[in-house]
């Protein structure tokens, strides 16, 4: 996993977000209110729900964030994060400590770097075409 995660308050533009993005080179930024996760936008979020339909660079990430938080724990099997990733077709997921605070992300890449084979079984699951997460336009209002 990696530890050193940036945030973004649910007011931050989508603009601010995307050049946070940019200049972390990662494509997901969990949400904090306070020291609350409060959800995650990643750089799809802003293409999809927000620039595609129109949506200026002072959009809120509020607008635009995922808000069912899905996350693992720090000391979770990396077999399960695996499978519970192909289950629910996302591609990373905030890891929480035991008081459930932010201590780092898990993506695909992490899971391929430690064990090919779970890798592979949550790619398989993430990108089934579909499901209820997909950001179709008819998809969110």
């Amino acid at each position: 996993m990696t530890r050193d995660v940036r945030t973004v308050a649910p007011e931050t533009t989508i603009q601010e977000a995307a050049r946070l993005m940019a200049e972390a080179d990662v494509g997901a930024l969990p949400v904090a209110a306070g020291d609350r996760l409060a959800g995650i936008v990643t750089d799809r979020d802003i293409a999809v729900r927000a620039v595609a339909i129109g949506r200026g660079p002072a959009t809120t990430v509020a607008a635009v964030m995922s808000l069912e938080v899905l996350y693992c724990h720090e000391d979770e099997d990396i077999g399960h994060i695996s499978a519970n990733m192909a289950e629910n077709q996302v591609r990373r997921l905030p890891v929480v400590d035991v008081d459930k605070r932010l201590v780092g992300i898990i993506s695909l890449a992490d899971i391929a770097d430690a064990r090919a084979s779970e890798a592979g079984e949550a790619l398989e699951g993430i990108t089934r075409p579909g499901g209820e997460r997909s950001q179709s336009i008819e998809g969110r209002a």
